[in-house]
Parts: C-alpha cells; structure tokens; sequence
C-alpha cells in the first residue's frame, strides 16, 4: 500500500486481512475480519458478515497507534474505543502498521482540507424538494469523475507503453552506422515520438478535465454538507424544545387534574369519580389492596372513637365484615400511635464541628449523550466507558451510604414494643431510601476494586456505616452499619443495567437486612427497579416502579410495598407507593400510603371488608382505619441544590475531605475529586489512569492464579481477590451467599496503621 497523492480515496486505499482481536479474559484473542477503508478500521466476524453487520469501526483520525511486541499492537482512540490486536507473523504485523499509519496520515489531511475549505460559497438551505435533485446531481458528477479516472487510468498505460517504445527506438538510433538504414530508423522515431506526443496530451487534458471538474464541485460538496449538518442541528433543536413543551403540558395537565386534597384523605377525595371506574386505564392487574387503594371511594377513614366504628357509610352497602375488634383494643391502638413515636427521649449526643454546606457549582459543559450511548444499546452499562460528564462527584458506595439518611426511622423502631408497628417504621425507611433520587440524574463512579467508604456518625447520630467494593465482574458491594440505639444494617447490592434506546433500566440485586438487638427480629427486603427517562431528547427524569415484601424472619409478619409508575394517564398523584402491613395469618393491621419523594403516613386497620367486583370481575378488600397519622417526610433540599447536583444535606457532606480514613477511602479519589472542584478535563484523564491501572492490577492476579492453580485450563479465569473487611457467607435467612462485615475496621482506624490496604488511588 503506498501513500495517495491527493484527497482522493484509489483502491490502494483498502487493506483487508484476518487479525486476532482480544476480547475477554474468557475467550481471549478471537480471530476476526479487518477492513481499513477511507480513514476506518472495521472488523467482522467472517467476511459474510461485510454486507450487513459491522461489530465495530474505529476512525484512525484521532486513533493512537501503539506496537506492544513482535505481533501485538493496540488502536485506541481515548478511552471510548481500544482494539487489542495480534496478527500471525511479525512481517504481517508491519503490513498492518504501515497500513494503518498512512490511512491515519491522509484521513488527518483529508480532514484539516475539509474544514478550510469552502468558505466562499454562498450556504442556500435546500427546500425539500430540492433533495432529490442535488442527489441525482452528484450522482452525476460521481459518474463523471469515474469516467474521467479510467480515461486517466488508460493515458497512463498507453504513455508508459509508447514511452519505452520510444526510448528502444532512440538506442537503436544511437547505433546505427550504415548510411542506407539511417532514413527508415529515424521515421520510426518520429511516429513513436508523434504517438507519445498525442497520448501526452491527451493525459493532460484528462487531467485538466478532472482537475476542472474536482475544483468546482469540490466546494459546492463542502458547502451542500455544512446545510445538512446545519439542519441536522436545527432538527436536534426543535425536538429539545418539542419535548420541553411536553412536559410544560404534561405538569399543567397533573396540575389541572390532581387534586392535593385526594391525597391528604382519600375518603374525602374524587367522591365523583365513580363514572370513570370503567376505564382501562384505571384498573390493576392483581387482587390485592391497591385496588382499593386507586379507588378513593372505597378506601374508609374511621374515627378513633369506638362509636363511629359501628356506623356504615354510604359507600359500604353489601359489604360483608370479615375482622372486628373490642373497645379497648381501639383505644390502646389510638394510644400507642399517638405516643410511640415521640418517646422515650432520644439519648444526648455529643456535638461536633460544622460540617460543610456546599460545594463548587456543577460547570455547564454541553455534552450530547446520545453521541456515546446510541452504540451502547443493549449492553451492561457498568462496561461501558463515560466521561465525568455524566458523573455526579460521588461513588456508589457513597449512594449506598445515603440509604441512612433517615436513621431516625429506624432509632424509632428499636423503641417499638410491638412488632406490627416496628415493621411500619422499617417500610418507612425503606421508602425513604429513594427520595434523594428524584432529582438526581448524575451517574456516580463506578467504585475500583477494593474502594471503601465508611460514615462515622457516631457521635452525632449514633450509628457509623462501612461500604466495600468487594467485586469487579460483576459490581458488587457490600454495607454495614451498626448504631448504638440497638439496630444493624447490612447489604450486598449488584446492579444490572441496560440501556435500551429512551429509556435506562437499573436493576438492584441483592437483598438488605436489619436487625434488632432488643426484640430479635430480623427483616430482610430488596430494592426496586429504577428508570431514567428521556435518554434521546427531552429533560431526564427518574422513576421507581416494582413491588417490595419486607419479611420480619422471626414473627413472620409481612409488609407488601408497591410503587407505581409513572402514567400520563392515572389520576393518582405520582410516584405513589402503598403498603400493607399483615401477621403470619394474613390479617392485615396497618395501612401506608403516601409518595417515595415526599412523605409517608400509616394508619390502624380496624375493620377489612370485601367490596363488590370491579370491572373486570375481581373483588378488592376495604379497610377500615383509624386517622392517618404522618410516619415519614423527606428533608428539604439545601438551598443552591440545583446548581449543586441536587445533593441533599447529608450528601454534600459525604466526599467531605476527614483525616484518619483509609488510604482506600472514596475521599481519596483522585478523578472524583477534581470532577467537585469543577476540573471536568483533568478528572476524565485521571478517570482513564485509575480504569488502566485497576486492568493491569487485574490482570497480574489473574497470571498468579493460573500459576496458583497449575495448568491455564482450570485457572485462567480465576480471579483471587479476596475483601479486606469482610467475608463471604452463606446466609441462613435470606439463602444467598453474601458479604458481611468481620470486623477490624474501625480498630485499624483507632491505631492509625493502614499497611493492610492496597494502593488502588
């Protein structure tokens, strides 16, 4: 392959051959299609594939091109594309070098021509019927130049064939010595040199033609692409302002349609929406509670007062009574409610030093996510590669730590004497876990390998927490938290992800557990799915749909939990989560309703009744509760959060710099740390200096455990990472292996030794 001599692509410019490409620790090097054309590698499984799937193409313009050894070489074009490559032979190696270099070489030229030129022209935006026009003109003029390359191609023959002929005839003229043969030999020489002459020019007219020809559209070309990258611009621009006057309508239209009142009682609210039961729309899927729960006409509010208990309104005719209960029963229930959650007096709690209250403002860098994530659709998000403009200044174990924001819930359970009741303030806080999610659109950084976070807020709040990234592949992290007022938490949390085109689904696997220390009682529950909207076009948002169980081990007691999505067409307010809290037997005793970015409140159960079939044939249950009484409602927001990422009080505080922490602490983030600072440019670089070197470290453990395990057949893949603060267990309750805490932490903090911990940073 030699160099071109102009802009213009010739067949040299294709390279094609087999090459083998690595792809994971499992399969390793795979041998796969290469084609080199116009400035792009692109690779295939087999050469069938050419016509009709490309597994991926990198642009050798801004690619880097790196020899590791007599056979391997590596293109990557920083960060978002890297190809480990391995050809045979060394002599094919250096083919493919030199291949590519040149192909970088003119894609590089070709790319600095096109942008200096066209200036001059006049930019005349085509109307639509104009575009099939220009097409069939370039059309055209491609055919033109076609024909003008073979009318080069063929004067080229014909001036290197006259051309030798002609020089055979002037050595044979050199040694001509009779005088007789002198006239025949120069006649020769006068026709080859005539034919040379006439093929010369018509080679320069050839040339001329095709210069003439390049030299006037080239412009026009240059000019015809800026219009339609314009136009993809404005197209870009008016869909941004499309789906903003989306969702103006789709807010006025919750404004005009949502009543705040509904909420606050559902007995007194849309008495009059009984005409619209009917509609599709309205109906659940499943013969439980929530059914009732949508329909606020049949949802009763009691007072407490055992004399309103026996009255029967006007929405429960025909209802037939399945539970009671006595007088006093009622008014020990109203007491407990009333007094339970404000006594006994919290302990004194030492105070400490102001801690921050902001930090720097998040910078307005443009950057279109559609560009990285449409080549991402379908895969695991956690392997694909982001910038920190995505990013929000915080790790997931930082996120997971926020899940104790409102320990106060679970302080207030420990008090509970009854464990009906305590199962309601630990749905509370199960709740209360997502509302600093709603605003909250940033992705945090994916933890390294043996990252830790820990929460000392023993002095303040009475409880400290430890999260450690304790796998890679797949993510994994495991939390522990302990609090002097009698309660634990624990949880091992792996996300599934998948980005599916509008939409990003993060699923949270794993399960959390809470123990109680005076009553025994152990809970365990998982997290629901979590969706970021407007992915393509439009503001993000965030929604949580799925249905909980938290299960209390010891009594059997049960709290079903569901959070319905978002529908443009329900009339319930949104992100509306409802609940039942039922014993071993199946008898429901409280009630919760309320919103997972807002408050919570539960009620007694006094009375459940089944009402008559909707309109698809299923029966729903009515409860009959006593007042609703307010169990949970979310911290304001600080003010500045929206300039800030949204953080809420505790979050600003969380990458807060604390001496003492481990060498491995997220504090100690380099790349995290200058993405707060707000130095976006220098935090991806170090982004893609600590992701290299987490993959070398990797790979040196998986080389130790193939020497470990003495043959590559059983232990190439192995990976001997073993977690420093806890260990893998098979849990009894939850009948899962997991992570717990095993303890040494905070000793190893008290005495300042940190030797036992890796350099990751």
């Amino acid at each position: 392959m030699s160099e071109p001599k102009s802009p213009t692509p010739a067949a040299g410019d294709t390279y094609k051959g087999w090459l083998f490409k690595w792809t994971n620790y499992i399969k390793g090097y795979q041998r796969r299609w290469f084609v080199l054309s116009n400035g792009l590698l692109s690779y295939y499984r087999t050469q069938a594939e050419m016509g009709h799937t490309c597994r991926g193409t990198i642009n050798l313009a801004t690619a880097n091109i790196a020899v590791e050894d007599s056979c391997n070489f590596v293109i990557s074009n920083g960060g978002a594309q890297t190809y480990h490559l391995k050809a045979s032979t060394e002599i094919e190696r250096q083919r493919w070098i030199t291949a590519l270099e040149l192909a970088k070489a003119k894609a590089v030229r070709m790319q600095a021509e096109s942008d200096d030129s066209g200036d001059d022209c006049p930019a005349v935006p085509p109307t639509p019927g104009q575009s099939g026009g220009r097409n069939s003109e370039v059309q055209s003029t491609l055919r033109t130049l076609s024909s003008k390359v073979e009318d080069l191609t063929t004067c080229n023959d014909l001036i290197v064939k006259h051309g030798s002929a002609l020089q055979r005839s002037l050595s044979e003229l050199e040694g001509i010595h009779v005088a007789g043969d002198m006239g025949e030999k120069i006649r020769q020489v006068t026709e080859r040199a005539t034919l040379f002459r006439i093929t010369s020019n018509a080679m320069i007219n050839a040339c001329r033609d095709f210069l003439f020809l390049a030299q006037s559209h080239s412009k026009r070309w240059q000019k015809a692409l800026q219009v339609e990258r314009e136009q993809r611009i404005r197209l870009e621009e008016t869909l941004e302002q499309l789906a903003k006057q989306h969702n103006h309508l789709e807010r006025a239209f919750r404004g005009a349609t949502v009543l705040p009142s509904s909420f606050s009682n559902p007995a007194l609210g849309n008495k009059g929406s009984g005409s619209g039961k009917g509609d599709a729309s309205d109906e659940d899927d499943e013969n439980e509670f929530f059914d009732a729960m949508e329909d606020p006409a049949e949802f009763i509010t009691v007072p407490a007062d055992p004399k309103y208990h026996r009255r029967s309104g006007s929405n429960v005719s025909g209802l037939s009574s399945e539970t009671g209960m006595d007088d006093q029963s009622v008014n020990f229930d109203e007491l407990s409610l009333a007094s339970n959650p404000e006594s006994p007096q919290p302990l004194e709690l030492e105070p400490v030093g102001q801690r921050r209250t902001r930090i720097a403002d998040k910078p307005n860098y443009y950057l279109n996510l559609w560009s990285i994530m449409k080549n991402c659709i379908g895969k695991e998000l956690s392997k694909i590669p982001m910038p920190v403009n995505f990013n929000e200044p915080l790790s997931m174990l930082q996120r997971l730590s926020e899940d104790l924001e409102y320990y106060e819930l679970l302080d207030k359970a420990a008090k509970c004497q009854s464990s009906l009741e305590q199962m309601c303030y630990v749905a509370a806080f199960t709740v209360s876990s997502y509302s600093t999610t709603v605003h909250r659109t940033g992705k945090p950084f994916n933890p390294l390998l043996g990252e830790t976070f820990e929460l000392d807020r023993l002095r303040e709040c009475g409880y400290r927490s430890l999260c450690e990234q304790v796998s890679h592949h797949p993510p994994a992290a495991a939390h522990h938290a302990i609090s002097e007022k009698g309660w634990s938490l624990r949880q091992e949390i792996t996300l599934a992800s998948k980005f599916r085109g509008k939409y990003l689904s993060i699923m949270p696997l794993g399960s959390i557990q809470c123990i109680f220390d005076k009553s025994n009682n152990h809970y365990s529950w998982k997290k629901v799915t979590t969706t970021v909207h407007n992915i393509i076009v439009g503001k993000l948002w965030i929604d949580q749909s799925g249905e909980i169980d938290v299960v209390n081990h010891r009594t059997g007691d049960r709290c079903h939990l569901k959070f319905a999505p978002y529908s443009y067409f329900s009339r319930d307010v949104p992100r509306k989560v409802t609940g039942v809290v039922t014993d071993k037997d199946g008898k429901a005793h409280y009630v919760l309703s309320g919103t997972w970015d807002e408050k919570m409140e539960f009620s007694r159960v006094m009375q459940s009744s089944k009402g008559e079939n909707g309109t698809e044939g299923k029966q729903r249950t009515v409860y009959q509760t006593l007042k609703a009484k307010e169990i949970w409602k979310k911290n304001p927001l600080p003010e500045g959060a929206e300039n800030m990422y949204y953080f809420s009080s505790l979050a600003l505080t969380l990458n807060e710099p604390e001496e003492g922490v481990a060498p491995t602490d997220s504090r100690r983030r380099p790349d995290q740390r200058l993405m707060e600072e707000g130095r976006w440019d220098e935090a991806n670089a170090e982004k893609q200096r600590l992701e290299e070197k987490q993959r070398t470290t990797r790979r040196e453990r998986e080389r130790e455990a193939v020497k470990a395990a003495g043959s590559p057949e059983e232990g190439a893949h192995q990976d001997n990472h073993q977690a420093l603060w806890f260990e893998k267990i098979d849990d009894s309750v939850s009948g899962e292996t997991l992570h717990v805490y095993k303890g040494g932490y905070w000793e190893t903090k008290d005495s300042g030794s940190w030797d036992i911990c890796p350099d990751i940073f």
